[in-house]
């Protein structure tokens, strides 16, 4: 990708809006090789011997690099493949960590009106303010790397439904009185769910020994 081609330049900051207009591809025969190979080569290598400043600089890695270097080995993987997963977990830390008051407020308030165990499975810190959250999202990325893959896979998809739950909520508070925002969380509230629906089948294909 030529510099005049490319969306993003170290160090990213990343709004908070463009969590909703990142796309990954819809086909699979998209997905490069190059994605695959160097998604399947971290996640083995670090896992096999996860060393805790290893792990540390991964899970912070686009705090200082930016979104840019990530974006362009996975961002364009199928959504059910270990490149898209990685990416979308990656992405939805990104957004926390740009604006973790309103990331807490919409997942707060999902937890205030979902009727589930998401929140128990997500496992954030209650009652759940930005601090809270921003530790949930290293755990939930720590997770991948550390723990068994297909459950972080499964927190992450939990966080999106409460978080979904809480945009719609939140879009039906404004509806009325500010539209323009009543919209903008509508359309967040479809990306959580989306990224949600992707998660949970990524985790079910790590467990059938099927993520590829």
């Amino acid at each position: 990708m030529t510099d005049s081609k490319r969306p993003y330049h170290k160090p990213t900051k990343f709004p908070g809006f463009k969590f909703d207009d990142m796309h990954g591809a819809e086909d699979p025969a998209t997905t490069s090789r190059v994605a695959h190979e160097t998604a399947a080569a971290l996640l083995e290598r670090v896992r096999r011997h996860p060393d805790p400043e290893i792990v540390s600089r991964l899970v912070a890695y686009t705090d200082d690099n930016g979104i840019d270097a990530i974006a362009e080995l996975w961002s364009r993987a199928a959504a059910h493949s270990l490149p898209g997963a990685l990416w979308r977990i990656y992405l939805i830390r990104l957004a926390i960590k740009e604006d973790p008051h309103a990331t807490s407020l919409q997942f707060q308030r999902g937890t205030e009106v979902l009727q589930s165990i998401d929140e128990v499975v997500a496992g954030a810190e209650t009652p759940t303010g930005p601090n809270e959250i921003i530790e949930l999202a290293d755990r939930i990325l720590r997770g991948v790397f550390e723990g068994d893959f297909a459950v972080a896979l499964d927190r992450a998809a939990a966080f999106c439904r409460v978080s979904a739950a809480g945009c719609t909520s939140l879009a039906d508070d404004a509806d009325h009185t500010e539209p323009e925002r009543a919209s903008l969380l509508t359309r967040r509230a479809l990306r959580f769910s989306q990224f949600a629906s992707e998660l949970t089948t990524a985790a079910r294909l790590w467990r059938d020994d099927s993520l590829e």
